[in-house]
């Protein structure tokens, strides 16, 4: 039986992995108070059977005592009790955009601002993130993505990688990404707006693609790029960050910018030791606007 400890900051998407564990027949309980974790934890051997293979159990700075279940899981590790423990995570600044949507106030927000209850959350929940096996940041994963990753380690049984990139192409006319970690401007490199039977085209268009990087200096930059990126992904592991946003932009975001986030990508995707993703955020800009 697999025993999954869901837990995290609150807005970082716990329910929502709870339920994707859910879908995946897992037996789940979320909000269990602390004090009947032990209980609980005893009684697992007696549902274990055909319709209940693995569980999942929901934990947040609601359930209790951190402190209290910090001694829980240490006497559980000794008494020989084998459980995982998955930590959901997001940027203050999307937490603080994800409460002003829905209008929810924060459970720890005493004084009514958002930040300062995740900031007595985060001081709560530290040592269950320094104990996670599993660290995913929802700061800029879809739905979808986060499906795949619950799947891919819970289901699938697939080497999780707890840092996320994303390779993002932007248009700066259309403002540089806010949650932008690196930003690079590939404005100086040939563009194919200048010629006719390219500018209605875009970057994922090989010819467009092929007229950018048919360019020495392009090769070099990508280079440079390339080892520079290199160098600063395990650096920034070191420091326990677990989500990169590497912004490259052009003037609309149409075809240099696309160009150069495609190979980056394509060159990057084969350090099999971190998750990727490519995003344009700008490529259908202009033609939507001119419709």
């Amino acid at each position: 039986m697999r025993f999954v400890i869901v837990t995290g900051v609150s807005g970082a998407g716990k329910t929502a992995a709870l339920k994707m564990l859910e879908d995946a027949r897992y037996f789940c309980v979320d909000n269990l108070p602390i004090p009947l974790l032990e209980k609980f934890v005893s009684l697992m051997p007696e549902i274990h059977g055909e319709d209940v293979q693995n569980v999942a159990l929901g934990i947040d700075a609601r359930s209790g005592s951190m402190g209290e279940l910090e001694l829980i899981l240490d006497k559980m590790q000794e008494a020989g009790y084998q459980f995982e423990i998955l930590f959901m995570d997001a940027e203050d600044a999307v937490l603080v955009k994800r409460y002003k949507e829905t209008r929810r106030s924060h459970p720890l927000a005493m004084s009514g601002r958002i930040d300062e209850g995740i900031r007595l959350e985060r001081k709560k929940m530290e040592f269950l993130r320094r104990k996670a096996d599993y660290i995913i940041d929802t700061s800029h994963l879809l739905t979808r993505e986060l499906r795949q990753e619950i799947d891919k380690i819970f289901v699938d049984n697939e080497e999780f990688k707890n840092m996320m990139i994303s390779v993002l192409s932007f248009g700066f006319k259309y403002g540089i990404p806010a949650d932008a970690d690196l930003v690079f401007d590939v404005r100086f490199l040939p563009n194919p707006y200048y010629v006719d039977e390219l500018r209605p085209m875009t970057g994922l268009d090989d010819s467009v693609f092929n007229y950018v990087m048919d360019n020495e200096t392009a090769k070099r930059f990508m280079g440079k790029l390339e080892d520079m990126v290199n160098f600063l992904i395990p650096n920034y592991v070191q420091e326990g960050k677990t989500s990169l946003v590497i912004a490259i932009g052009c003037t609309g975001g149409k075809h240099r910018s696309v160009t150069i986030a495609r190979e980056l990508y394509s060159r990057l995707i084969k350090n099999n030791e971190y998750g990727f993703r490519l995003e344009h955020r700008d490529v259908e800009k202009d033609r939507l606007l001119k419709k």
